[in-house]
């Protein structure tokens, strides 16, 4: 078997893992527990589950229909710029970079999508369950992404001689996130340790 059908392979079974269970896992959260629950599994990591309008970890800078559009479009993107690396014979671990990082927005794509038409809403007092599509709580596009990953490794109080800018107690690490947006994470980190050179390389190519 070629190089390039071992790659092509290679990220579609990436994507398509990575997507599974990124849904199972944000089916099992919302269909399971109320909106802001919490199950400590240790002192320093829980599932709490959360929903959000925004980017990876709960950030939120823009308008949702612009965040959802910008998503497809980096996704298509992405997609070329991986379909042209295989065919320059690229090395197999930077398209594996890559394709997490394609899995892991598609992922959350999928939430802004469809989540909204085919969950009821989530609250503290309710669990949300499957309803025909189009009866959700929120139009197509308007969906929130699923978080439920939250590792507080340590927390302290600043002392009072200290002056701090917003809040005297400190969580490290406070964002709360899932797997889709670990996938891509992971996949920028990896890139930027050990394969920056192939990425010059490629765009600079183009």
């Amino acid at each position: 078997m070629s190089k390039t059908r071992i790659q092509l392979g290679l990220t579609f079974g990436i994507v398509l893992g990575v997507l599974v269970v990124d849904q199972l896992i944000k089916i099992a959260v919302k269909t399971t527990m109320y909106l802001h629950e919490h199950i400590r599994i240790t002192d320093w990591f829980y599932i709490l589950f959360t929903e959000n309008n925004g980017m990876a970890f709960g950030w939120q800078f823009f308008d949702k229909i612009f965040l959802t559009l910008f998503r497809l479009i980096a996704v298509f993107v992405i997609g070329l710029f991986v379909s042209k690396s295989i065919k320059r014979g690229a090395k197999t671990g930077f398209i594996v970079c890559l394709a997490m990082i394609i899995a892991g927005a598609a992922g959350n794509i999928i939430d802004c999508l469809f989540y909204g038409q085919i969950f009821s809403e989530s609250t503290s007092s309710q669990i949300a369950e499957f309803v025909p599509f189009g009866s959700g709580y929120q139009p197509l596009f308007y969906g929130r992404v699923v978080d439920m990953f939250y590792f507080p490794l340590f927390e302290f109080d600043w002392p009072s001689w200290m002056p701090v800018v917003a809040n005297d107690h400190f969580i490290f690490f406070s964002p709360i996130f899932n797997f889709a947006d670990a996938s891509i994470s992971v996949g920028v980190v990896l890139l930027l340790l050990f394969y920056r050179d192939s990425l010059n390389a490629h765009f600079n190519a183009d």
